[in-house]
């Protein structure tokens, strides 16, 4: 085999399928459209699922794709394992050949076999590969036709294998398509081998490496296990790139692959820590370096793709990620902010098969960098939370693992230092309850088949972009509960699925049309239409409350709310001009990440990583009322083939979205052009007016602007302008430039200023009577077992605005007058407790802060902790400080 780079194994086999009349599909995002099943898009037959489940189709048979792919969180976790192994990844590249209902199991077994053994292609040692096919079980027969089809290309008999369900068949979901498959798989020979034995296939995993899947899609399971041929069976493959590099190039790991060499070279410059090859190196080290190359790509792809850091879903599986890696710099020594510049790296080796990265790099190195200062802070408020409690208990360990990314070698080894065993059980369940939890939460490829109602409709004609009313409509199925009726009582609820409509169906952040069904009499409403959804692709739902009886066959007229869509037209716009002018203001970096577009208003969200100034909004609100005031004329291009909108036209494709090979544009000027399936006014005039009413953050890396356009503009003008008149009255404007608000703010802020005053000179006030109460409270000391223990009440302290910082001044004084001891103060406001104790530095071998105050706070119903000289607690139970502090001085007894 000649030496082929990952680049060009990636071309080659995308080059092969076209050979083979094969359409090259672009990778989808990482982000799945549409489908709330999966945590990430993890195959490459997740963009095409919506085709095998017969909920789409396209207009082609056959496809070829390399699909970038991410496994770590939820039903596909390997997280844990990346960096330890040579094949484990969070991201990688699955290469895939796909036909929807052409040809099947022969053609799927010749192409793959001809791409990997052909001189011409692959060239691989056909002596070192080994096929499986599927046994058999009680349900479905042994397949018989892969392993003929296996021997008419010419694989030995004693090298095809049957292996059961586990291994050899697939299934999307509980129900739905599935079916036998067959696997490829290649000796690396006895030096691939962890024993050193030279073992028969398929019993050494690391020596025999499965690198193709061949799903031969053949079944539909029903809800009841029932398995019924399906009428077009289909073929969906997937092939791990680094997997058959390493084949190719001749390497047992992939991570001695050209995918991975330049960044491991890239994270050794950039952690300062060189691993020789000639020489014994620490293994560990060597894994560090692996898993800050695979969580670099793993980040920048998400990242890229719209994903951003955050404590839940999607961006809290990122935030672990990046967080491992970040760590596993600071193992190697690095601690530093160093992952932002891996960005770069990653950019410069997958630029060319990925160009979205050449944009997106900077943003995403931004967005990297903010989470390496904040898991810096947040690691620092960690070992604050680290104590002997903590390391005790493997539950509250968990809590500073997964909170505050506390690294479990560095807990180990503090428990040691202190002389405690570590609760590694209790660490470990807590663990698996979190695993466990995610799991349930991510139900990866569970979507079911479409219902059989809308499944096997054809398409509704969408008529709404040209009108608003559609005559002579026939109802092909009506829904009741999710499930087929023949009619509709008059006040029953259901959807309506229409041969055509003039209604437009949620989709694009748009929602869906309101208005009415009319009789075939074209006067008489017979229903009451609240939405419509899209349930499979192309068959529009309509949500009604039936006003007469509606039955399968019926014809009816279809009539939009006209004023209800004008306000959502006039709202769509406005979010084309709203986008165009945040790249405008905040920089390229901006892309939309979610909008929501009504009657009444706009929502915006987009990528972003401060908060947006009042200065800069206000310079995006009049970038987009100049736009309208200018009444540009509102294009829209439909059947554009995607590679002309996107690299011609310069389109911009929205988040969430799948767009198929031929889109729609939407152009209004020169100044904005996206890929857009919604409907908009002719002319930017007819939005009236923008008026940004919110700005806000959603999660991290990603802000939200709220807007009003037309009628709702006007509203917010005058309720505006009614404060204002307000205002104006209670504080007047101080001067003929001042606005009224400017004065508001003046008055406000005075006013806030004296109360701060006031507060510092209570504060202050408060201080002294405490510390004059107490002046003599040095010699109430009592003694026990020769230390001396004073306990006070101080509630004057509890009612300061720093409470706590006089509580912890006042310690620090008693401390000094009784040179050596314990301090336990007291303070009850509010119903709540709080508790301070000080221990003096001569005594912190025989007594801790932390276990006094712990055991007082367990008395006044709260709990804390703290250094060994200085600890503070909290409680609920006021009724019980007095008897708390006058056993003070046992428990310091006790604890002696």
């Amino acid at each position: 085999m000649e030496y082929r780079s990952g680049s060009q194994i990636r071309e080659d086999f995308l080059r092969f399928f076209e050979t083979k009349g094969h359409r090259r599909v672009h990778s989808s995002s990482l982000v799945p459209a549409n489908d709330p099943t999966l945590l990430f898009t993890n195959a490459g037959m997740n963009q095409f699922k919506d085709v095998f489940l017969g909920a789409e189709k396209r207009e082609y048979s056959r496809a070829a794709s390399s699909q970038k792919c991410v496994r770590a969180g939820g039903k596909h976790n390997d997280l844990e394992n990346v960096g330890f192994t040579r094949r484990h990844h969070t991201f990688f590249e699955m290469l895939g050949n796909f036909s929807f209902g052409d040809y099947f199991k022969k053609d799927a077994i010749a192409y793959a076999w001809e791409l990997l053994t052909s001189p011409q292609w692959f060239g691989i040692d056909k002596a070192k590969l080994y096929v499986t096919i599927f046994e058999g079980d009680a349900a479905v027969p042994r397949d018989t036709e892969a392993y003929q089809f296996w021997l008419d290309v010419g694989v030995p008999a004693e090298r095809i294998f049957a292996l059961g369900a586990a291994d050899n068949f697939w299934a999307m979901g509980d129900t739905g398509p599935c079916g036998p498959c067959s696997e490829i798989y290649y000796d690396l020979g006895i030096a691939a081998s962890e024993t050193g034995e030279d073992v028969p296939f398929p019993k050494d995993e690391q020596r025999y490496v499965e690198i193709w899947n061949l799903v031969f899609m053949q079944f539909d399971r029903s809800s009841d296990g029932v398995l019924t041929p399906l009428p077009k069976p289909s073929i969906d493959t997937g092939m791990g790139l680094e997997r058959v590099s390493a084949v190719l190039q001749g390497v047992l790991s992939n991570f001695e692959t050209d995918l991975f060499t330049p960044l491991i070279m890239r994270a050794e410059q950039l952690t300062g820590h060189k691993v020789e090859p000639e020489h014994e190196v620490d293994d560990r080290s060597r894994a560090s370096l692996r898993i800050i190359a695979d969580h670099a790509r793993a980040a920048t792809f998400l990242i890229s793709d719209g994903v951003h850091p955050q404590n839940e879903g999607r961006g809290y599986v990122l935030r672990k990620i990046l967080r491992r890696g970040i760590r596993h710099g600071r193992l190697l020594g690095q601690e530093k902010p160093f992952m932002h510049e891996m960005v770069f790296a990653v950019r410069d080796e997958m630029g060319a098969a990925y160009p979205e990265l050449k944009e997106s790099a900077d943003r995403v190195a931004k967005v990297v960098l903010a989470e390496e200062q904040q898991f810096a802070r947040t690691l620092e408020l960690g070992l604050r939370q680290m104590n002997e409690e903590t390391l005790r208990s493997g539950a509250l360990a968990f809590r500073l693992y997964e909170t505050f990314g506390m690294p479990l070698d560095f807990m180990v080894d503090a428990a040691r230092d202190a002389g405690i065993e570590f609760d590694m059980t209790g660490f470990d369940a807590a663990k698996e309850e979190e695993q466990q939890r995610a799991r349930a939460s991510w139900k990866g490829g569970s979507q079911k088949s479409a219902a059989p109602v809308y499944r096997e409709l054809p398409k509704t004609e969408f008529e709404g972009y040209l009108a608003l009313r559609v005559d002579g409509a026939r109802i092909l199925a009506l829904v009741k509960d999710g499930v087929g009726v023949p009619e509709l009582k008059a006040g029953e609820q259901g959807e309506v699925v229409l041969d055509a409509t003039s209604f437009y169906a949620d989709s694009g952040g748009q929602v869906g049309d309101r208005g009415w069904l009319y009789s075939d009499d074209h006067n008489t409403v017979v229903a009451d239409v609240s939405g419509a959804t899209k349930p499979v692709q192309g068959v529009f739902a309509h949500k009604v409350v039936a006003r007469q009886t509606l039955a399968v066959g019926d014809v009816v007229d279809t009539v939009v709310d006209a004023e209800n869509r004008r306000a959502t037209e006039r709202n769509h716009t406005g979010t084309h001009l709203l986008h165009a002018a945040l790249r405008e203001v905040l920089g390229k970096h901006v892309k939309q990440a979610g909008s929501l577009v009504n009657a009444s208003r706009l929502r915006f969200d987009f990528s972003h990583f401060t908060g947006v100034a009042d200065e800069e909004l206000q310079e995006i609100e009049d970038i987009v009322n100049r736009q309208v005031l200018g009444n540009a004329t509102v294009q829209t291009l439909v059947d554009v083939p995607i590679d002309v909108a996107v690299n011609e036209l310069g389109a911009m494709a929205l988040f969430g979205e799948k767009y198929g090979d031929r889109v729609r544009v939407v152009k209004i000027g020169d100044f904005s052009t996206e890929l857009c399936g919604g409907t908009h006014t002719e002319a930017t005039g007819e939005i009236g007016l923008i008026k940004l009413v919110g700005e806000g953050s959603v999660s991290s890396g990603v802000r939200r602007v709220e807007a009003v356009s037309g009628i709702g503009a006007l509203t917010e003008f005058r309720r505006g302008f009614d404060v204002a008149k307000v205002v104006g009255q209670m504080v007047g404007t101080g001067s003929d430039d001042a606005s009224p608000a400017d004065a508001l703010r003046h008055r406000i802020a005075a006013q806030e200023e004296e109360m701060k005053k006031l507060r510092r000179e209570l504060d202050t006030v408060r201080m002294k009577s405490a510390s004059a109460s107490v002046s003599d409270a040095a010699s109430s000391a009592v003694e026990v077992k020769g230390i001396k223990v004073l306990a006070l009440r101080v509630d004057a302290l509890g009612n300061s605005q720093d409470a706590k910082g006089q509580m912890r001044t006042l310690v620090d004084n008693l401390r000094t007058k009784l040179g050596s001891g314990v301090v336990v103060l007291g303070a009850g406001s509010d119903g709540k407790v709080s508790l301070i104790v000080g221990v003096t530095k001569d005594l912190t071998a025989k007594l801790q802060a932390g276990k006094i105050v712990g055991l007082l706070a367990g008395m006044v119903g709260g709990k804390g902790g703290g250094r060994p000289d200085l600890a503070e607690a909290g409680g609920n139970d006021v009724s019980a400080l007095d008897g708390a502090l006058a056993k003070a001085a046992s428990i310091v007894e006790g604890l002696l």
